[in-house]
Order: structure tokens, then C-alpha cells, then sequence
């Protein structure tokens, strides 16, 4: 790294005022920079050849103007600037956050700052406060494709504030379907409404978009929302939500929720790229995943290919189509949130009389995907059942040694295959496929 450009090379400016910074070119940027912001910052006694400053300080001091310059003109940010432009080391925050935006990242680190010199924090308890924002912020980037987490709250923002709140619920949708107990999501959620509330009381931000949010989701002890211990859809339930369904995108909602066992944010991100629909080696069609909770996986596709089909050629034919199964409704294009497929699917089960709790618990699309896993474990039950003939003429201990030693991989996959549709038949009966 260079040494530090701290030789102003022209003298002629004496205060901001001065400085027509969208005229300047990068070096004399450096020479604005060293001529009136260096002695502004050792007039607040700041460091000007150790500390970056703020966005926020920047601002408050009338130098707004040189982050636009730096953004519109050059098309660089403030930190760029910062360390190659003025050769000084880049500030080190000791921890990596999950996004690189300036803004947020320092949002982030006020807030810190505030629990560990207002409210007197541990170091401990910053870290582990820390830890629960960059779960969330992680969540938020992943679900939203986007690491600014400030903009859309900002006072000046654009974004109207229902989007606002939608990103970050859909965000803690992602959260409530990846991580198990639910202490742990309260935590993560008493963490960010505190951050976001922090951040309102700042003026940096219009609204608390987590406020209320723990009154949607059921994180009460022992309730963690794991798949395990989600009540289960039986077959009258799912014939009854594929019949009520009216149109192809209600009934591939059914389809990729029961038929296919996936997550509603998997269901609301499915794109026409993941489908493999003429596989080699007479495979059975499948859904690719690059990403998901457990990594990289395929999903086979033994139900509702038709109906797939007949809507992929329709949507096709569409020159707006941005080839997401499920594309959003708002202009912006995308697909729709993860907290849409549960709007969806509740309308839909109030429409097709499903019973207002299941077990205890109102219906849900996960519901859909248990009612996948109990189909597939019931076909495995059933395979094991046809062996024991086998096993017992073998002299074998169970039917579970002749589908482990004497049954390939492949012809046990393509038993399990076949009793699992019959089992996803009989649930979609009586219904064209």
C-alpha cells in the first residue's frame, strides 16, 4: 500500500464552501480531501491519517456532496477513496459481517457501540449480540439478494414501507424454516427490533420493520418449528386443497408443497432453470438445488409433471416472463416472499374447509411438506413389507438386510419411487392431472 497522500496540492480551498466537488477530478478529490475535510476531522479530534470517518460524520459536517461525487462520478465508494486513492488502511471493525455496504455496516456498529457504552455491556455479550444480527443480516442478504439492510427503512427512502417490512419478514421466514428451538429465534429477533428500534430513535431509519413480527411466528418453548414437529396434512386434506385450487399456480402450490416436500421459501424462489425434465439413464424428472438448508440436492419429481408442463409453456409464451415459477406481482419483477406462499396457502385452506387447527396448530404449508416425509416414510415401510418374503427365503435376519446387501442402490430407489406416486395418487385422486 502507498504511503499516505497527505500533501495538499493546491491550497485554494479554505472551508467546504470552496470545494465544487463534482468538478474535481480523483487526484484533486485527494487534495479537497487533505485541504478541508483533514482539518475538520482534527478539529473533532479525529485521527485523519488513522480513522475513516463515518457516512454519518461526513454528512453532519456538510461534506454529503463528496460521497455523490465519489458514487455518480467515479463510481466508487467512500472506502475505495479511502484506502487506494488516499493510501490509508482501510478501518478494521474485527469482525465479518455478512454484507460489505458502508452504510449498513455502520449502522450495525453504532448500535454496538451504543450497547457497550450507554447500557454498559460485556464484550462477551456484544459478541454474542453481534453473533444474532449477522445470523439475521445473513438471512436477510440470502433471502433478499441485497446487503443494503438501511435503505429501505431510511427517512429519505423511496421504498414504501410495506416492502420495507416484507423484506425483513421474509428474512426471519428463512430463519424460522433454517434454525431449531425457538429461544433461539426470539433471541435473534429480540436482537434485530432492538437494532432497528435503535436506529429509529437515531432518525437514521422511518420505521421498525421487526416490530410485532414475534406475534406472527408460535417460538414458544419446546415449539421450535423443526419438520419433526409439525403436525402432518392427511389425504383429505391435500385431495380437498388440489380440488379447491382454480387456477396453475394454486395447484403447483399444492403440488410442490405435498407432492414435491418442498420448503415454502424453496417453493417461492423455484425457477424454470432448476428443472430437469428429460433426464439421461431413464431417470424419473427432478428440481435442482444449488443451495439448501442441508446443501447442494436434487428433489424427485414422481407427481404433477403435466401440470408443471402445461404452466411452463404458458408462462413461456409471456414476454414479461422472468421465468420464475412463481413470479412476483409488483413491478419489480422477482419471484414472490416465502410470507406469500404462507398467505396463499392459508387462503387457500380456509377456502377448501380444512379444520382451523391441525393438531393443535393452524395449517400451514410446512404441514404440506410433512405430509411428504410421512408418504415416503410409509412407501419405505411398504418396500420393507414385500421383502420379507424375500428375507425369509434367503434365511436373511430382516427385510432390511436384503434391501441393504442384496437389492441395489438403484432398484431399491426405483421400489421406494413407485409406492411413493401410488401414495401421492390416491392423495390427488379423482383430480386431472
Amino acid at each position: 500500500m502507498s504511503e499516505p497522500t497527505n500533501t495538499p496540492q493546491n491550497r485554494e480551498w479554505n472551508d467546504v464552501d470552496d470545494v465544487s466537488w463534482t468538478l474535481l477530478k480523483r487526484e484533486e478529490l485527494v487534495d479537497a480531501y487533505w485541504a478541508v475535510i483533514a482539518p475538520a476531522m482534527e478539529a473533532d479530534g479525529l485521527d485523519s491519517t488513522q480513522e475513516k470517518p463515518t457516512h454519518s460524520w461526513l454528512r453532519e459536517h456538510d461534506f454529503r456532496p463528496l460521497l455523490y461525487t465519489l458514487r455518480e462520478y467515479h463510481d466508487i465508494t467512500f472506502g475505495d477513496f479511502w484506502s487506494d486513492d488516499l493510501g490509508l488502511k482501510p478501518e478494521e471493525t474485527g469482525y465479518n459481517w455478512a454484507t460489505n455496504h458502508e452504510r449498513t455496516i455502520e449502522a450495525l456498529e453504532s448500535f454496538l457501540s451504543s450497547r457497550r457504552e450507554r447500557k454498559g455491556l460485556a464484550e462477551s455479550s456484544i459478541d454474542t449480540l453481534r453473533y444474532r444480527l449477522n445470523r439475521y443480516v445473513n438471512a436477510y442478504r440470502d433471502e433478499n439478494e441485497t446487503d443494503d439492510l438501511v435503505t429501505p427503512i431510511a427517512r429519505e427512502s423511496d421504498v414504501p414501507a410495506y416492502k420495507a417490512v416484507d423484506a425483513c419478514w421474509a428474512a426471519f421466514d428463512r430463519l424460522h424454516d433454517d434454525l431449531d428451538g425457538g429461544q433461539t429465534k426470539r433471541r435473534i429477533h429480540l436482537a434485530v427490533s432492538n437494532w432497528y428500534a435503535h436506529l429509529v430513535r437515531r432518525k437514521w431509519a422511518a420505521i421498525n420493520p421487526a416490530d410485532g413480527l414475534d406475534d406472527e411466528f408460535d417460538w414458544s418453548n419446546g415449539n421450535g418449528g423443526s419438520d419433526a414437529d409439525t403436525p402432518c396434512l392427511d389425504v383429505e386434506h391435500v385431495r380437498a386443497l388440489y380440488q379447491t385450487a382454480t387456477d396453475a399456480e394454486e395447484r403447483l402450490l399444492v403440488l410442490a408443497l405435498c407432492a414435491w416436500g418442498l420448503r415454502p421459501g424453496e417453493v417461492a424462489r423455484l425457477h424454470t432453470r432448476q428443472f430437469v425434465l428429460d433426464p439421461n439413464d431413464e431417470d424419473v424428472p427432478f428440481i435442482t438445488f444449488e443451495e439448501r438448508k442441508n446443501g447442494p440436492g436434487e428433489v424427485s419429481l414422481l407427481y404433477g409433471r403435466e401440470v408443471l408442463e402445461d404452466r411452463l409453456a404458458a408462462a413461456a409464451d409471456s414476454d414479461e416472463w422472468n421465468g420464475y415459477l412463481f413470479p412476483s406481482p409488483h413491478a419489480s419483477g422477482g419471484h414472490i416472499s416465502r410470507w406469500t406462499v404462507w398467505n396463499r396457502f392459508r387462503q387457500l385452506a380456509d377456502r377448501a374447509g380444512l379444520p382451523e387447527t391441525i393438531d393443535g396448530e393452524n395449517p400451514s404449508p410446512k404441514m404440506g411438506r410433512r405430509f411428504w416425509y410421512d408418504a415416503y416414510s410409509s412407501s419405505l415401510d411398504v418396500v420393507l413389507g414385500s421383502l420379507d418374503e424375500i428375507a425369509a427365503e434367503q434365511g436373511s435376519a430382516s427385510a432390511d438386510v436384503v434391501l441393504q446387501n442384496y437389492l441395489s442402490d438403484t432398484r431399491a430407489r426405483k421400489l421406494r419411487r413407485e409406492y411413493m406416486r401410488e401414495q401421492l395418487t390416491a392423495a390427488f385422486e379423482e383430480v386431472n392431472s
